[in-house]
């Protein structure tokens, strides 16, 4: 038996036009699922798609707007006429300021992505699954969701919901073969520190006992096994991709 095998499945990745997300797209394609690259970026997200596989294709995106996560998982529905796996990844670490500074825009933007997005994404897929009596979700929360990290509470605190949203949703569905899972990573080298300052880098780095950061592929891996029916006893986990920070 192959490990992991995902022959004839199907996967919805957001945030998958670069970074984790495309790590994780191409991680399942390889594995023999079919994939939708969903991303706000369409352009970078059909190059995405090109490049992984001939039979993945790319969706616009907005994972905080209804009904864009709505008509992401109805083009999917009349491609494939099923959703086995949802991976919900796309995010922004938003501006890195101390509570003082933050402005009521930066703290909606960043929780109207992180957890709003997971959670209208995760909603979206719920009927089709419920349906075919199978499913997997498996989200990107963050090792900032469990510990905070200071000039970062919008972002903390949007991990920490997803962390809490994924085990309530398990035991929603504990009963329905749908299983969901997220993982907390620390800093992973992904375009999207290009918003994080040098001196917070270096603090976030400085954490990880490993000493580096972690790359796409290490948590594409871990998301994987947690689509997959290897992981068929596993629900209502956040497996930590930390290089050791999470110790506790």
């Amino acid at each position: 038996m192959i490990p992991n095998n995902l022959t004839n499945r199907t996967a919805i990745v957001t945030g998958a036009a670069q970074g984790i997300g495309k790590a994780i797209a191409s991680r399942l394609a390889n594995a023999g699922a079919r994939v939708a690259i969903a991303d706000l970026n369409l352009d970078m997200a059909r190059e995405t798609a090109r490049q992984i596989r001939a039979d993945a294709f790319a969706l616009l995106l907005d994972v905080a707007n209804a009904e864009s996560a709505q008509n992401a998982v109805d083009a999917c529905l009349n491609a494939w006429g099923r959703i086995d796996i949802l991976i919900n990844n796309a995010g922004i670490i938003g501006r890195g300021l101390p509570v003082k500074d933050l402005t009521e825009r930066d703290w909606d933007q960043v929780l109207d992505i992180n957890l709003k997005g997971t959670f209208l994404c995760s909603r979206a897929v719920l009927p089709p699954m419920l349906a075919q009596k199978k499913g997997a979700i498996v989200s990107v929360a963050s090792i900032a969701g469990k510990e905070g990290n200071p000039s970062m509470t919008h972002y903390a605190v949007s991990k920490a919901g997803v962390i809490c949203f994924t085990k309530s949703l398990a035991k929603e569905h504990i009963h329905d073969n749908i299983r969901v899972n997220c993982v907390s990573p620390a800093l992973i080298e992904t375009p999207l520190l290009a918003n994080v300052k040098a001196e917070q880098l270096e603090y976030m780095t400085s954490k990880i006992p490993l000493g580096r950061l972690g790359q796409p592929e290490e948590v594409a891996e871990v998301v994987h096994f947690l689509a997959s029916d290897d992981a068929s006893f596993v629900t209502g986990q956040c497996y930590d991709i930390s290089g050791g920070r999470a110790t506790y």
